[in-house]
Parts: C-alpha cells; sequence; structure tokens
C-alpha cells in the first residue's frame, strides 16, 4: 500500500461535504486499496483517526483506531481498527465535555472543543453491513471530530474560546498543567 499526502487546512476538499460511498464498491479492489492507503497514512502520521477526504478523497470513508489506555489518550477505552462507512451520528444526551484536539490537516495547532459525550454512529462495515457503535466520554469526541471531516468541517469551526487555540508546544507548556 502507500503514504498519502494528508491535505492541511486550506485545501478546499477539507471544506466539502463528500460523497457518499457507493455500497456496491465495498470489497473491490479500489476499496481495499484506499482503505490500505489509509491505513498506511494513519499508522505514519501517529493519529487514531483518518478521514477520506484528508488524503483529498471526497467520500464518506473514515478509519479509527485507538491504542490501548497508558498512551497519550489517557485511560480511554481501546478500540481495534475499524472502517466506518456512511456514517451518521446521533446525539443520545446533549451534555456536553471538552477535550483539547489537534488534527493531521492542521499539524502543530490544539484547540479545546466541547461535544456531546454520549452519541450512536450508524454505518456500514467494510462487508458492507450495517453497523451501530454507542459511544460516550472520549471516543464519542473522537468520532464526531472524523465524521467532521465528511461534512466539511474542522475541529476549528467549534471552538467557542479562540484563546484555547494554540500550538502545540504551547499547550504543552501552558495548558497541559491544566487538564
Amino acid at each position: 500500500m502507500t503514504i498519502r499526502n494528508i491535505i492541511r487546512m486550506g485545501h478546499p476538499t477539507l471544506r466539502e461535504i463528500a460523497k457518499p460511498y457507493a455500497p456496491e464498491d465495498i470489497g473491490s479492489k479500489e476499496f481495499y486499496s484506499l482503505i490500505g492507503d489509509m491505513k498506511d497514512t494513519l499508522e505514519a502520521s501517529g493519529g487514531i483517526g483518518l478521514a477520506a477526504p484528508q488524503i483529498n478523497v471526497s467520500e464518506q470513508v473514515v478509519i479509527i483506531e485507538v491504542p490501548d489506555s497508558g498512551t497519550r489518550y489517557g485511560d480511554t477505552e481501546a478500540l481495534p481498527f475499524t472502517v466506518y462507512i456512511n456514517p451518521k451520528i446521533s446525539v443520545i444526551e446533549e451534555a456536553s465535555a471538552g477535550y483539547w484536539e489537534g488534527c493531521l490537516s492542521i499539524p502543530g495547532m490544539m484547540g479545546y472543543v466541547e461535544r456531546p459525550q454520549h452519541i450512536v454512529v450508524d454505518y456500514l462495515s467494510d462487508k458492507g453491513q450495517k453497523e451501530s457503535l454507542e459511544l460516550k466520554g472520549f471516543l464519542a469526541t473522537v468520532f464526531q471530530h472524523e465524521l467532521d471531516h465528511l461534512q466539511g468541517n474542522l475541529y476549528i469551526d467549534h471552538i467557542k474560546d479562540l484563546s484555547l487555540f494554540t500550538y502545540e508546544n504551547e499547550y504543552h507548556e501552558f495548558h497541559l498543567k491544566e487538564d
């Protein structure tokens, strides 16, 4: 497979609404090539999620893999590598919480974003099966962040207080202690 270039904020594809992925194309050679490229790109970047628009493919495909706790993501429940096709979010409870978010398409920056903390994601699996996943806490935030890419949104669109939008180095120096 191939490590693809991750496009950055300012590239027009990141602000497009991605088209639904054709279910009849799931399982094709092109599909597995896209997923393989996305996985290689995610691994090379050190991130936990990647949406197809971030590699300049404007289709509704997302991959997420959250490592075991003890990493930089704290005590978060691990989530194995999974493909989410044409995902839709439903908010179960409006109660929100905030986390510092970063993005592979906005390298070197962090922002504090509040999002609902109890959601359900309905999607097609990489086998074309309808699936549903209920998420709470940090994982709910991860999914909302990644699925925003399919709607042409970035985490910076959700920052309420721009004094909490900073470079990563300043985040580590001045804000990490506050978490």
